[in-house]
């Protein structure tokens, strides 16, 4: 996954993707998470990121490309 050109880093991107696939949350429950941990974001802008990132994300989970270290995420099947 290619996240060049993105105003965020590509953690808050992947964690704001995880939580909006994974619980039964609106983009702006995901905006609120975001802002208590001081990511200041509009609920607006994650939809683009679903949209383009979550397939791809889908595809790491179920094979074992992931795309950091070995452990240190609970978003494959890999590490988590």
């Amino acid at each position: 996954m290619n996240f060049k050109g993105s105003h965020f880093p590509k953690d808050v991107i992947i964690m704001s993707i995880r939580w909006y696939v994974s619980y039964p949350l609106s983009y702006r429950h995901v905006e609120e998470l975001m802002e208590e941990r001081g990511v200041q974001l509009d609920h607006a802008t994650v939809n683009p990121w679903v949209i383009k990132y979550s397939p791809s994300l889908e595809t790491n989970s179920t094979t074992a490309n992931c795309l950091f270290k070995k452990g240190t995420c609970s978003f494959c099947i890999t590490c988590g």
